[in-house]
């Protein structure tokens, strides 16, 4: 009997109406007398909005890696045994993530009201450091401690979960070595728990990327900071932030594509077991093959000798 494969007529009626809908929103965009597109394309590679671009990824990596390292440290806390501990952690990702990013970036970057002046001195005595706070809390600094404790608070909750999803049987089996807490965590549990932790970051830090447009309000010199500088003075407001937009796609697109091959290396257990290993240890392992090798050669050179000696 032949097989007739089943015609599925709804799904090319929807998909056709899909690429006439998108085809109508790019054709209306394209056509609108309102939008400059040799503007568009004039302020595509404007070295002003280049350099927007080089500090949107510098605050996105910076602010990941401070809500990398704080979030760990904060899911031990959280999950310590110390109540004290277990409480504070608990409060900080309660508040952090309880007010908005906005507040927060304007909280930091107007400090001064609260401390003009911020002094590191060592107690009861005169020795100490002080500097004017409008000086330090610049709007890059404010929007890298903005960011960054704020992501603290999410990471913090992603570890929690890596590492409580590794086995328990790990931890007897450390405790059982003589391991200490720290020890266990650092050697056993952490680096067990990056299987589940690695492929959530590259979600914070797409996100990352486009939370740095919130930067504007203390004029960070990201982006979105420096395409609006540019259309207050010119008004060109939707052909800059469509110049704006077009850069956040290609950023997104770049660390989405390095997401997938984070994924692909730590996402599935059978992945992260049957990756190819690195290149020191391909190295060690080339070195042990020809150690071997030339042991056996001086081995068997050996036994030649002695049937040798057999024959005579």
């Amino acid at each position: 009997m032949p097989i007739v494969k089943l015609k599925h007529q709804s799904r090319w009626i929807l998909g056709a109406l899909a690429v006439l809908f998108v085809g109508w929103l790019v054709f209306t965009f394209a056509t609108n007398q309102n939008i400059r597109w040799s503007e568009v394309a004039h302020y595509l590679f404007f070295p002003k909005i280049i350099d927007g671009i080089w500090v949107t990824i510098l605050i996105s990596i910076l602010a990941t890696v401070v809500g990398l390292v704080l979030g760990v440290i904060l899911a031990v806390m959280k999950l310590s045994h110390n109540p004290v501990l277990n409480w504070f952690a608990t409060l900080y990702i309660w508040f952090f993530r309880g007010t908005p990013v906005l507040v927060q970036l304007i909280f930091w970057y107007n400090l001064a009201f609260l401390f003009p002046k911020l002094i590191i001195q060592i107690p009861f005595t005169n020795i100490g450091y002080m500097w004017d706070t409008n000086e330090v809390m610049t709007g890059f600094n404010a929007a890298l401690l903005g960011l960054g404790l704020n992501l603290a608070a999410y990471f913090a909750e992603t570890v929690r979960a890596g590492i409580q999803a590794v086995d328990k049987g790990q931890t007897e089996a450390a405790y059982a070595l003589g391991m200490t807490p720290g020890k266990r965590m650092t050697k056993i549990v952490l680096p067990q728990a990056l299987r589940i932790i690695i492929p959530p970051t590259g979600n914070e830090f797409i996100s990352m990327l486009k939370t740095t447009s919130l930067v504007y309000v203390v004029a960070g010199n990201d982006l979105m900071t420096n395409a609006s500088q540019i259309y207050k003075q010119n008004n060109l407001i939707m052909e800059l932030l469509i110049v704006a937009s077009l850069w956040y796609m290609v950023m997104t697109a770049i660390a989405t594509f390095l997401q997938s091959k984070l994924e692909t290396r730590f996402g599935a257990e059978a992945v992260r077991l049957v990756r190819k290993p690195g290149v020191l240890t391909r190295a060690a392992d080339a070195r042990k093959a020809n150690a071997a090798v030339k042991l056996d050669n001086s081995t068997d050179n050996a036994d030649s000798a002695l049937s040798g000696k057999d024959h005579s």
